[in-house]
């Protein structure tokens, strides 16, 4: 799968796709419908497909006041207003979620000011007709695009009849009765229901990045954890979790905080911090995937150190209580070499 990142880098093999356009926040099973529908238009037109996204998602870029933009991976700073939904995927974890739909091509383009002040008709004819000639294009059944969010579907059909290209919308996919949708799987995750947030995935709910540097605070307590940064200003869940954690060359069990920690050196974004079971290297730098289980309990704050550090105890009996009873993969670590 090919990733371009804006606009600036299509280039003329570039022309001609079946395209959609989209967030695409989860990649759930109603993306994935979606998608498939395009695969079968790509194979039935002989053109590869390309789903269009954008950086920071245009809610996210609407939150944050006048130079303080999000980031290019969804991180808002000094927000001000009504807070945009919690992402389900950072940047990098949809791209893997969407390599495994077979899509030919991502194209990110960035959002901003000149971004959203495009009208919907100039979409179409400059960006969808003349830098990508688009053969057809697949939309969900609430898509809106252009200033003021003023084209929909029935514009795209106009276009479409008028500039060459095809458009069909995908309709609504239901489980028990209920829309597939990002809003239903993050309900799910803040209820702590993982079975159902993997039936509207089609996956466990996990998280990824890098491990960073932190206070080291947990080793000196004797709980060491690997910190990861989320790079969102707001996660879909929060508290304490029983976690499996991939990356280090097996699966391993692990008890998770998910917040903003409190008790010591509270911080404005969410950190994620993983107590692997039964393991002790130095993994800084690290890549890794963690798998959200069962959630153990809501995250507190605690008078003192001392007595946190025996709720985390607790936490770690009750986590290791849990893989005890349940049949979860999991792999012992690695051996390490002797120095």
């Amino acid at each position: 799968m090919e990733i371009i990142r804006g606009l600036h880098n299509i280039r003329p093999r570039h022309r001609g796709c079946v395209a959609t356009i989209g967030t695409f926040d989860g990649v759930h099973h109603g993306h994935q419908m979606l998608l498939a529908h395009l695969k079968a238009k790509s194979e039935e037109l002989d053109e590869p497909g390309l789903l269009i996204t954008f950086e920071p998602q245009p809610r996210e870029y609407f939150y944050a006041p006048t130079g303080t933009r999000p980031d290019g991976d969804g991180a808002a700073r000094e927000p001000s207003g009504r807070p945009p939904p919690a992402r389900l995927t950072r940047f990098r974890e949809k791209v893997d979620a969407l390599r495994a739909t077979g899509i030919d091509r991502v194209l990110c383009i960035p959002f901003n000011e000149r971004t959203r002040l495009i009208p919907a008709r100039e979409v179409v004819e400059r960006f969808l007709v003349e830098m990508l000639g688009v053969k057809y294009l697949v939309v969900g059944d609430d898509f809106r695009f252009g200033q003021n969010r003023e084209g929909d579907y029935a514009l795209l059909k106009s276009l479409g009849d008028e500039l060459g290209f095809g458009v069909s919308h995908m309709g609504t996919l239901t489980f028990d009765n209920e829309r597939v949708s990002s809003t239903r799987i993050r309900t799910a995750l803040g209820e702590g229901d993982f079975a159902l947030a993997e039936k509207l995935l089609g996956r466990p709910y996990c998280m990824m990045g890098r491990v960073v540097y932190g206070h080291q605070l947990g080793r000196t307590i004797g709980v060491p954890t690997a910190n990861i940064r989320l790079q969102r200003y707001r996660a879909a869940l929060d508290g304490i979790f029983a976690v499996t954690v991939d990356g280090l060359g097996c699966t391993l069990p692990g008890a998770a905080s998910l917040g903003v920690r409190p008790t010591v050196h509270e911080s404005a974004e969410p950190l994620l911090e993983v107590h692997i079971l039964d393991f002790d290297q130095n993994i800084y730098g690290r890549l890794l995937t963690v798998t959200f289980h069962r959630r153990i309990r809501e995250e507190r704050k605690y008078p003192s150190l001392e007595t946190m550090k025996a709720q985390i105890e607790r936490d770690i009996a009750d986590t290791r209580d849990w893989f005890a009873r349940h049949a979860v993969l999991v792999e012992p670590a690695p051996r390490r070499e002797p120095s």
